[in-house]
């Protein structure tokens, strides 16, 4: 038992919030008599989020490397309006329109990233210049009006699902195929690093526990999947995520240049006497999400079917929050992709859940402010106390 504590203790910010998930989900399941976890609605909240995931997972590689950004959604309205003038007014391949708008994000990240890396101008005055800038090059670029519509393959980047290989009526089998060999590669990843730690002899959990971690992971995980299949399969955007989750976390954790991201919001001065370069890194770390904020504009753009002068407004607030809720901290060198996918969840349930319960917009909004307020001073208070 004091084992457990002591587990709970180390890793509050990570089970915490994932525990608030899983209430908010209860509580939301009892409200909407059962709306929220019916197949069609898990899909419907998969896609309305799918974009803010995205770009909190280059957000909390800039909050963990002690800075911010708030241009993100101007950034992706831009990205949105760019690839609707290829694609409709020059008449450009939808595919040769996603690689160059992903190109011109990670342009529009690295203008950002050289001024706050390498001519020191703060972050948030960058990329509050850089909201303004783009928004109002989104203005320029749709001449104030929306542009649409796309072609059924861009539009397939959102709304699309996968195919069925089986083709068995009424259940889609490949999902429920993918989402066991996916337990499979969990549970494998998950025992590789425990039998690391023992071997180097580090404090692991008790076996019971691990155990039922990994049970209620893969119970989670074929549940998602199940409902899935009953309606249509995964998602194209699911899987994009999947793919993107599963690397970044691969980065963060086990590669020399997720360490020094650490490293650097940690104790910069002290990073760059180690040998880090970490003008470079924060440069690449802005590059990082110009791209991320491109391909959410596409995936935006590619459900709504059209590019709109006001897409993209507020999804900074939204994604920013998503990081702070997930447990990454203000000051910079805390914080984990998981955290990061669980307060997007979080936020993503409870617009979801409001929506249908008839809470009105202004309700919502003061709402999530409040949450964001409460993880933040469970930041604080933590480590004020340790």
């Amino acid at each position: 038992m004091k084992t457990l504590t002591k587990l709970f203790k180390s890793n509050i910010r990570e089970y915490g919030m994932l525990i608030a998930l899983i209430a908010i989900m209860v509580f939301f399941q009892w409200r909407t008599d059962g709306i929220l976890m019916k197949p069609i609605n898990i899909t419907n909240l998969v896609l309305q989020n799918s974009y803010i995931i995205i770009m909190a997972l280059g957000m909390l590689l800039i909050i963990v490397s002690g800075w911010i950004d708030l241009s993100v959604g101007s950034v992706a309205a831009f990205i949105g309006a760019i690839a609707a003038v290829m694609m409709v007014k020059w008449d450009f391949h939808w595919g040769a329109t996603i690689l160059l708008s992903l190109l011109i994000g990670a342009l529009i990240g690295a203008w950002q990233g050289y001024w706050v890396a390498y001519v020191k101008i703060p972050s948030f005055i960058v990329t509050l210049a850089g909201m303004l800038i783009f928004r109002g090059l989104t203005l320029v670029m749709l001449q104030g009006e929306a542009v649409g519509p796309f072609p059924t393959q861009f539009q397939k980047l959102s709304s699309g699902f996968i195919g069925d290989v089986f083709n068995y009526e009424g259940l889609h089998i490949t999902t429920l195929v993918l989402g066991a060999i996916l337990s499979v590669i969990l549970i494998v990843l998950d025992v590789r690093a425990r039998n690391n730690k023992l071997k180097y002899g580090f404090e692991v959990t008790p076996f019971y526990f691990f155990v039922v971690k990994n049970v209620v992971i893969t119970g989670a995980v074929m549940g998602l999947c199940w409902l899935m299949a009953s309606y249509k399969g995964l998602p194209n955007v699911l899987v994009i995520m999947f793919i993107l989750i599963a690397f970044y976390s691969f980065v963060t954790s086990q590669t020399k240049i997720g360490r020094r991201i650490y490293a650097m919001g940690g104790n910069e001065k002290a990073a760059k006497l180690s040998g880090v370069n970490t003008n470079r890194l924060l440069f690449l770390t802005f590059v990082n999400m110009g791209v991320l904020a491109a391909l959410a504009g596409l995936i935006v753009a590619a459900r709504l079917n059209t590019a709109t002068p006001k897409a993209g407004d507020g999804f900074e607030l939204d994604v920013i929050a998503a990081c702070f809720i997930g447990g990454a901290s203000a000051t910079g060198g805390i914080g984990t992709v998981i955290g990061a996918v669980v307060g997007a969840f979080i936020i993503g349930v409870m617009n979801n859940g409001m929506s249908i319960v008839g809470i009105g917009i202004d309700w919502q909004q003061a709402i999530k402010g409040f949450v964001l307020l409460l993880a933040v001073f469970f930041d604080v208070y933590n480590k004020n106390k340790s």
